[in-house]
């Protein structure tokens, strides 16, 4: 069982990595489309409403994974009707450049509180073989993979609880999380969140 979740997680980033263009942005014409986004990407300590959740940090973030990110919010395979609307209105090179500026921030070893317990979320980690695609610490070489380390505790509990029901869509996540408990969920958690250097806070100062 081990041994086949393992080819599929291999096989999962070879697809990945073909299905993201790789050409590099122009971070110039992404922080001027980030714009839009800054209302609630560019404010700390900014939370999502109903259920409530903080809007994770992007500062340092690999930037295909951001453009793919954009893709699935844009294609209903993640279910957040603000992030649907905004992306629905971009094409392709603009995430892309979206994604050039935002990797373009340095990450920072300013991790946010954690509430769960870290230590047990990276055994389940190591357990469950996260570092394949996310790196030891959360720090994903691969540049379609996230960067976890930083990143607010309460966003990676909805993600992998949105991974779990269906509502994100991607097969190599939905076949992990649907066997953790809503304990591993919240230690999974708190071990990314705690790990540095990691994620940034964005700070913006204009589309200009």
């Amino acid at each position: 069982m081990r041994a086949s979740l393992l080819k599929l997680v291999l096989a999962g980033g070879v697809l990945a990595l073909s299905s993201v263009a790789q050409a590099e942005g122009d971070a110039a014409a992404g922080k001027y489309a980030f714009t839009t986004c800054s209302g609630c990407h560019a404010i700390a300590g900014y939370t999502n409403a109903y259920p409530t959740y903080h809007v994770p940090r992007l500062g340092g973030q690999r930037a295909d994974y951001i453009a793919a990110a954009l893709k699935a919010y844009k294609a209903d395979e993640r279910d957040h009707l603000t992030m649907h609307a905004n992306a629905a209105n971009l094409n392709d090179a603009d995430m892309q450049n979206i994604g050039a500026f935002l990797s373009g921030f340095e990450v920072t070893d300013d991790t946010p509180p954690v509430h769960g317990d870290a230590a047990a979320g990276e055994k389940k980690a190591a357990e469950i073989g996260c570092a394949a695609c996310h790196g030891e610490g959360g720090k994903a070489p691969q540049p379609t993979m996230p960067v976890l380390a930083g990143q607010f505790e309460d966003y990676l509990v909805k993600a992998l609880q949105d991974y779990r029901a269906g509502t994100r869509k991607q097969i190599i996540m939905q076949s992990q999380a649907q066997n953790l408990s809503d304990e591993d969920i919240a230690n999974l958690a708190a071990y990314y969140a705690s790990q540095s250097p990691g994620l940034a806070v964005i700070e913006f100062h204009g589309g200009q």
